[in-house]
């Protein structure tokens, strides 16, 4: 446990800190997710929209340091060759 005064407030930082971040992360799955279920679909106009509406989430992920820039991108990459290939 900490002890003095600037290990405890580093504690509660790290708490809040990790919060945010589950909180961010929850979000961009989620946009994942709705895309996902368009791509399932096999409605390509729904799903480049939601392809639209999930990149600038997953870069802002990149930004606010919840993943790494490459990570983002292969996701991107992965995805939107999925939505070009739906019929």
């Amino acid at each position: 446990m900490a002890n003095t005064a600037q290990s405890k407030k580093r504690a509660r930082q790290a708490t809040a800190r990790t919060d945010v971040n589950k909180a961010r992360r929850s979000r961009i799955r989620t946009f994942l997710r709705n895309l996902e279920e368009a791509i399932a679909s096999g409605d390509k106009a729904v799903a480049q929209e939601a392809l639209r509406a999930a990149q600038p989430e997953l870069m802002r992920g990149v930004t606010k340091g919840v993943m790494h820039k490459n990570t983002a991108s292969r996701k991107m990459s992965r995805l939107a060759a999925r939505v070009k290939a739906i019929a």
